[in-house]
């Protein structure tokens, strides 16, 4: 009896442990094609399968009970099945995955992608990469729905978010964010993404704390043929061409793939807005054996554009919200002033390795080439911007004398006849041979080698190991170059305001093609190494992953500057930082349908290069004591995956600590009138939210959505400000020894952030018709967005009188409080429908896909900020009661109705 008992329970724990087979087979929708590497995974753990080259699959797991089975291929829609796991084998049969018609909607963030809302135009560029690598509804949404508005996901710049090409790192040292116009117009080539959100672990870096995108350019990875797509907008290009081959992997193991692609437009949406692009891309890939393939990649994207501005209230209600006044006719032809031109470059080399439990990518790659932004010069002449606050009506009205109503009715006129760049005055005020005004390029010239490699092994069942190297050295030269003198026989190369040498042991004459103004070299180092360790243990998965890196700085002056003779030029002091990381995260399995997960960082880094050196264009001065900045994070999700309904919930909370930020204006201050450099340091900032994403599949052909996300971002100190005067501007005994001008705390703790919209809600609903065509809707409602605040007006700075030196009488607290109140943007609402229908003909497959962005046409503003010319309470006290004041904030408006239509052909 205690026999049989022994055999019953040992048999009993065999049968609980029986493990359940999965296998089936796959193919491409209405054909006999197989399709081979299809990721069959289990939703909710870790459990994976690649199809092979005849499109089967198996899986074997000790899973019980309910689950989804997620198939996924690029370039085909992913494919959701129930099953019900009990310890039997499974046949699944033959699953069809039918193409994803909707691929040509990534094309659709060509209305984010080229659009500058500054000077160092932080383009929504992360949300490109979001868009084409991963499929949740929130992110989708956020990138194509709101990323009209400049929404930022949780508020981040692209910063905090990481892009590599084949494992290699390509966000920038001047501000941290990667250059999406280096490889833009290669949409066919860059789908292939692998895409990590938040703090989740990826298996190429340590990486960000918005998320990580990996582009696998290797052929062997794109579906083979040819593809023919031709595109017509109105948004940022009017027409594009493109055309790609992908090669099928031949016996000898050699595959390779072309693509090149042609995008202009006479003018954009915004008037004046040309563009100029061409993009190629070549790889070859040969395998070596089953373990080992090398590939070499070479990649060119050049871009030319035209830029717009950020204009006042006055100028929008006199002209609207396509006006630029960046560009003017001449000889009939469009000509603008503010050109960016890009061409960098790039050319690398990768190893793979990959075997049943480990996996290597390493990569070795050079960079070069140049970001060029023209604008125009002007030397003791009138200041050539149409916009220029002297021009307007409201400069005759706010005249302190008196309103003057002849000459603003005279002005509102001249500029509704000719508000913009008059280029053949200014070769008439040139005609006496020296130039009054000059046309150049502030030119940076990148050269910069990257190597790293990348290692994933899988211990066992359930543990593995990530590790990683990166190296980065960068020498970039900086400096202005004469384009255009504008008829003018020369340039004198002095300053106008303190009448010094800008390059003292140069030419003081400069001519066309010449350096002039500024020109100097930074050299950039980043070495950094990760570790990550994963492991899944019954209902459990979790990670920590750790980051060491060292960064370094020095600035090299070519030139030497008359106004500061004794650190202009010359090698600066090497600025160092070294940083830890730290991240981590935990997923309980409620079910295979339901998991929450937690994810927490604590994070070192190093200032982006921008926020170092004060003023680079003329000295070696470097922030004083600068130091690293923190970054601190945590977010709950909870997931759910049921046949008809999916979703996901999630909390964060960020903070941004010790921060630094250089900005430069021209100020009328308690302590002086000039050109300043403003430094911020020890300035935190807060970021907390709510993301919310929910897809309810109503029918086979009915899929509803809705998206909300509800935040705050803010200040979240008091930070310290300084600035430095570029001539005498102030009184010398308010100077320190370095110059510089320590205006102490500024008052901004609680003011909002302008990092776009700060809640947004959305409802979608999609129909796919059998017959292959589909249609979708999606309205959304955008607000709590706010202009950026001038930091100089909030320092003590504000109260005082430059005249006399002591505070306004009249500047009490209240007062001050009403004055600085921060602007806050009209909240609006946007309908964009979108569409498109495929067929498959004798082997051809073709699609036609086309989006209306802001059916209704609505206008509304995308973004703006305070001006800090007024930076005295009495001076702006005065402007501000008048009814078009002469430095109101300046705002960005976004895109009335656009459309986008693209006719694709593959086989």
């Amino acid at each position: 009896m205690r026999l049989f008992f022994i055999l019953f329970c040992v048999t009993s724990l065999v049968y609980a442990q029986e493990p359940t087979r999965l296998f089936g087979s796959l193919q491409k929708e209405g054909t006999s094609t197989p399709l081979k590497e299809a990721l069959v995974s289990i939703e909710g753990t870790s459990e994976t399968s690649l199809s092979n080259d005849k499109g089967l699959f198996e899986m074997v797991t000790l899973l019980k009970g309910a689950y989804i089975l997620r198939i996924s291929a690029p370039y085909f829609d992913t494919k959701r099945v129930p099953i019900v796991l009990e310890g039997q084998s499974l046949d699944l049969g033959l699953i069809s995955l039918s193409s994803d018609i909707t691929v040509e909607q990534t094309d659709n963030l060509i209305t984010l992608t080229e659009s500058d809302l500054s000077d160092d135009d932080e383009t929504v560029s992360l949300s490109a990469g979001i868009l084409q690598a991963t499929r949740d509804v929130f992110l989708n949404r956020a990138a194509f729905d709101f990323g009209q508005a400049f929404f930022r996901v949780r508020g981040y710049d692209s910063r905090n978010g990481q892009v590599l090409i084949n494992g290699i790192r390509m966000n920038k040292f001047f501000d941290g964010r990667p250059q999406w116009n280096n490889w833009g117009g290669l949409n066919d080539v860059i789908r292939n993404q692998q895409f990590t959100n938040g703090l989740t672990p990826s298996d190429y870096t340590f990486g960000g704390i918005l998320g990580n995108t990996n582009i696998d350019m290797r052929p062997s990875k794109f579906r083979p043929g040819i593809r023919l797509s031709t595109s017509a907008s109105n948004r940022t290009y009017a027409g594009r061409l493109m055309a790609t081959y992908i090669s099928r992997t031949n016996g000898n193991g050699l595959s390779y793939s072309f693509s090149a692609s042609r995008r202009w437009a006479k003018e954009g949406y915004i008037d004046g807005t040309l563009y100029d692009a061409y993009s190629f891309f070549g790889a070859m890939e040969y395998e070596l054996n089953d373990e080992n393939s090398i590939v070499l990649t070479s990649i060119l994207a050049k871009n030319r554009r035209g830029r717009s501005s950020a204009i006042t209230e006055e100028v929008f209600e006199l002209v609207g919200n396509k006006y630029n006044p960046y560009w003017g006719e001449q000889n009939g032809a469009i000509r603008n002033s503010r050109e960016r031109n890009i061409s960098e470059p790039i050319v690398m080399f990768n190893h793979h390795f990959k075997s049943e439990k480990l996996n290597i990518i390493s990569g070795l790659a050079y960079q070069f080439g140049t970001n060029a932004r023209s604008r125009l010069g002007y030397f003791n002449a009138p200041n050539p911007e149409p916009i220029y606050y002297r021009y307007l009506p409201s400069f005759y009205i706010n005249n302190p004398i008196g309103a003057d109503f002849t000459n603003a009715a005279l002005a509102r006129e001249g500029f509704l006849r000719n508000g913009q760049v008059n280029w053949a005055n200014l070769y008439q005020a040139n005609s006496n041979g020296k130039a009054a005004y000059v046309y150049y390029n502030d030119t940076v010239d990148d050269r910069q080698i990257s190597f790293s490699t990348a290692a994933n092994l899988n211990l066992n069942s359930g543990f593995k190991l990530d590790f990683g190297v990166n190296y980065q050295k960068l020498n970039s030269n900086n400096y202005a170059e004469i384009q255009d003198l504008l008829g003018a026989d020369f340039h004198e190369d002095i300053d106008p305001f303190s009448n010094t040498q800008n390059d003292r042991n140069g030419s003081l004459k400069k001519t066309e093609k010449d350096i002039f103004n500024y020109n100097y070299e930074i050299d950039a180092t980043l070495l950094n190494a990760f570790t990550q360790f994963g492991f899944e243990k019954n209902s459990w998965q979790g990670f920590v992953s750790g980051e060491i890196s060292k960064t370094s700085y020095q600035r090299t002056g070519i030139f030497q500057n008359e106004r500061f003779v004794e650190n202009s030029s010359g090698e600066s002091e090497v600025v160092d930082f070294s940083n830890l990381g730290l991240k981590g995260g935990v997923t309980y399995k409620i079910s295979g349908r339901h998991w929450i997960e937690t994810n927490a960082a604590y994070i070192q880094r190093a200032p982006v290069l921008q926020n170092v050196f004060i003023n680079p264009r003329e000295n070696n001065a470097v922030v004083p004591n600068i130091e690293n900045e923190t970054v601190s994070t945590l977010d709950i999700n909870y997931f759910l995956r049921l046949p008809d309904l999916t979703g996901r919930l999630s909390a964060f909370y960020t903070r941004f600590q010790n921060t630094t930020d250089i900005n430069f204006f021209f100020v009328d201050s308690g302590v002086g009138s000039d050109f300043v450099q403003e430094v911020l340091t020890d300035l935190d900032r807060l970021h907390a939210g709510v993301e919310l994403g929910l897809e309810y599949q109503l029918s086979s052909q009915v899929k509803l959505s809705a998206v909300a996300n509800v935040a705050k971002y803010l200040y979240a100190s008091n930070p310290s400000v300084t600035i430095n005067f570029d001539t005498a501007g102030a009184e010398e005994e308010v100077l320190d020894i370095s110059g510089n001008i320590d205006l102490g705390a500024a008052n901004i703790k609680d003011y909002k952030l302008s990092q776009g919209p700060q809640k947004a809600f959305a409802l979608g609903v999609e129909y796919r018709d059998p017959k292959y065509w589909w249609i979708a809707a999606t309205a959304n409602y955008l607000g709590n967005n706010y202009a950026n605040i001038s930091t100089i007006t909030r320092t003590q700075s504000f109260f005082l009188d430059p005249e006399t030196g002591e505070a306004f009488p009249n500047a009490t607290q209240e007062n001050v409080d009403s004055l600085l109140k921060q602007s806050r943007l009209d909240d609006f609402y946007l309908l964009n429908l979108v569409g498109g229908k495929s067929w498959l003909i004798d082997g051809k497959y073709i699609s036609i896909f086309m989006s209306i962005n802001n059916a209704f046409d609505a206008v509304f503003r995308t973004g703006g900020y305070e001006q800090s010319r007024n930076g005295n309470f009495g001076q702006l006290q005065q402007d501000s009661l008048r009814d078009n004041p002469s430095f109101a904030p300046k705002y960005w408006y976004g895109f009335g109705r656009t459309y986008f239509l693209n006719l694709a052909v593959s086989f």
